[in-house]
């Protein structure tokens, strides 16, 4: 099944995409290599990878500007983004974020754990198809599609953010504890820390609207309606 999924590395050290792209291709992956944002982009809009593993500190252009430009591409919405630094500041995390990534992993890492990770994130990118709609007043939601429309208008919202609103709106009024949160957006095989979700919260209240997202101090959020 692996020889369907096609992951694109982006990192300026030679070795690290080396051993990186060996133990995925050795697990049936397609796998393309960039040197930088630049080439990433590029490399990107011609493949359409499923998943990209990209640095965060790179010549031309960084990780987080090349995130940015990715995501505004139609044709990349529902690529998977997950950033691999050396770099484990907060502000480096949150910075990768916002720019839309799905996940922020943290060198060095053993390529079999690497592995692991890249299988839970493929699979929870290829699973629950299960043409659910969620409508709201005015807020529709299609989980199949990964579509969501807000008075009328499409709302491009990078996988993560989308997951946490169809979490949130799936029972309206109903507080989900930032455990939950984390199990079902994030998965137990990827490990964030609790500003992970409130980044992500700040980033729906920004695009959805502030006054229907409720924080619950000590406990979670949830969707008020």
């Amino acid at each position: 099944m692996n020889k369907d999924y096609k992951i694109l590395l982006v990192d300026d050290e030679p070795d690290i995409l080396e051993i990186i792209s060996y133990s995925l291709e050795s697990e049936g992956y397609k796998v393309s290599k960039a040197n930088n944002g630049l080439e990433a982009i590029e490399i990107a809009e011609k493949e359409i990878p499923d998943l990209i593993i990209m640095d965060l500190m790179m010549p031309k252009m960084n990780g987080v500007e090349a995130c940015k430009q990715i995501r505004k591409s139609i044709k990349l919405k529902n690529v998977i983004i997950t950033f691999l630094s050396a770099r484990s500041e907060d502000f480096s995390q949150i910075a990768g974020f916002d720019a839309g990534a799905d996940d922020y992993i943290t060198k060095p890492i053993k390529p079999k754990v690497l592995l692991s990770k890249v299988k839970a994130l493929l699979r929870r990118r290829f699973s629950d198809n299960d043409n659910q709609l969620v409508q709201i007043n005015e807020l529709v939601i299609d989980r199949s599609k990964y579509l969501v429309i807000l008075k009328g208008i499409e709302i491009s919202l990078p996988r993560k953010e989308f997951e946490l609103l169809y979490l949130l709106t799936s029972s309206p009024n109903t507080v989900f504890t930032r455990g939950k949160i984390l199990d079902v957006v994030w998965g137990r095989d990827v490990i964030v820390g609790d500003r992970t979700i409130d980044v992500h919260i700040r980033k729906l209240r920004e695009k959805i609207g502030d006054s229907l997202f409720k924080t619950i101090k000590g406990v979670g959020y949830k969707f008020v309606n």
